[in-house]
């Protein structure tokens, strides 16, 4: 079974173009199947200032109303997407860069709650494993943008970190799948304010202990609970770590490593 590995980049990372260069260089480097999953919030948020459309933030989720979708599909699934594309051209890495909508690649529905209405935001039903397949076959590295639709003409804002751990959990029923999800951080710090206190490896059981000793920040929290879940659904592997480190965190020789036991 060949190796893909699902990376996920944080949105800091995106906003510092030499550090975005940098991390380019080696992703496409990586030889093999790989996909890149972007966000890019702060972009975003800033050109919504420019234009007066104020933004509202819910647990870290932005409430998307129709204004503010029309920002982020440009932010992400324009500038972002094909600046990234663009470089890894440069780079000699063929990259081809996508949202959801496009070849139908992630069917998702408008999200429910009981009290927020989190407007055009997307919770995801369908990944079109087929396609993602064919791509890769044809040597071409996915870059996709965090837009998806919902099959009657709509198109959803959705969270990055989800994304990769849909798309990691679809394809691993045909790859041996790596998940990593790289940002500004050396892993999941035991201490929060100390960047050399990185947890090098968490099982289920290190992780409740954690939780239950409030040791684990919590920004880091979803990340984490997400990973487990990747892990559950057949994905081999779940790393966290920094950008910069992307080839160790390959490796295994940096960042934190989730783990079923």
């Amino acid at each position: 079974m060949e190796t893909l590995y699902v990376i996920k980049i944080g949105g800091n990372i995106i906003d510092d173009e030499h550090q975005l260069h940098s991390f380019l260089e080696t992703f496409a480097s990586l030889e093999g199947n790989k996909i890149l999953i972007h966000g890019g919030g702060k972009l975003a948020t800033k050109l919504a200032e420019k234009m007066g459309i104020q933004q509202q933030m819910i647990d870290g989720r932005r409430i998307t109303d129709a204004e503010t979708l029309k920002i982020v599909t440009m932010v992400y699934a324009g500038y972002i997407n094909k600046h990234i594309v663009a470089q890894l051209q440069s780079l000699g890495c063929n990259a081809l860069g996508v949202t959801g909508a496009d070849g139908n690649l992630i069917q998702a529905h408008k999200r429910k709650h009981a009290t927020i209405d989190y407007g055009f935001v997307g919770d995801i039903d369908l990944i079109n494993t087929g396609l993602i397949s064919n791509l890769l076959t044809q040597n071409m590295a996915i870059v996709a943008a965090p837009i998806t639709h919902d099959l009657k003409g709509n198109l959803l804002n959705t969270n990055a970190d989800t994304i990769a751990q849909e798309l990691a959990k679809a394809m691993s029923q045909e790859y041996r799948v790596e998940l990593i999800y790289s940002f500004e951080k050396n892993g999941v710090l035991l201490d929060v304010n100390d960047e050399h206190s990185v947890i090098p490896k968490i099982d289920p059981l290190k992780y409740a202990e954690l939780k239950s000793k409030e040791l684990i920040f919590e920004g880091m929290i979803p990340k984490l609970d997400n990973a487990f879940a990747a892990l559950q659904s057949g994905v081999n592997k779940v790393i966290i770590g920094r950008a910069e480190d992307l080839l160790s965190l390959v490796t295994g020789e940096k960042g934190t490593m989730i783990i079923h036991e």
